[in-house]
């Protein structure tokens, strides 16, 4: 049984471990291992979670299937102030995917986004991540490519796709 619902603030530490579980296998062949942990700490404290979600108005959602927590995603509405919901993240254990658990997450963010009367969902997937095709699939568009200054001398190299939606 696969069940989908908001996180509470005492639940943003299944969002840490599943992040600590997941990137190393979706970015172990891309990033060094420095850069992997200084970003994993930089973006998953507890406190940095729980920033993004109470002042910045960050959705955490956490997908449990027979009742154990497999994936997340983080969005955010009126993402800069423009008619778009934009995922910050979205992952799921890598035992769990090539299941269609993603494509229920990504449908739930999806929903949420028309629910919202967004006209477009829009995310950041780093150009070497194998994701690409699979957003592609799901009706995404890539519609600019841009490098991220992280800190620490750290960049993100990414791909800005879009979704449009039905309103």
């Amino acid at each position: 049984m696969i069940t989908i619902r908001e996180a509470l603030d005492s639940e943003l530490h299944l969002v840490q471990e599943i992040a600590f579980k997941t990137w190393p296998a979706t970015y172990g062949e891309i990033l060094g291992e420095e850069q992997l942990k200084y970003m994993l700490d930089s973006f998953y404290s507890i406190e940095t979670l729980l920033e993004n979600k109470q002042l910045k108005g960050h959705v955490f959602t956490l997908l449990f299937e027979d009742e154990k927590c497999v994936g997340f995603a983080s969005f955010e509405h009126d993402f800069k102030k423009m008619n778009n919901s934009h995922i910050h993240k979205i992952y799921l254990l890598p035992e769990t995917q090539g299941k269609g658990l993603g494509k229920v997450l990504l449908q739930s963010v999806e929903q949420a986004a028309e629910a919202f009367d967004a006209s477009t969902l829009s995310l950041n997937v780093n150009r070497f991540n194998k994701a690409q095709k699979f957003y592609t699939k799901l009706g995404f568009e890539t519609i600019e490519e841009i490098d991220i200054e992280i800190g620490n001398g750290y960049l993100m190299q990414d791909y800005i796709m879009e979704k449009k939606l039905k309103l």
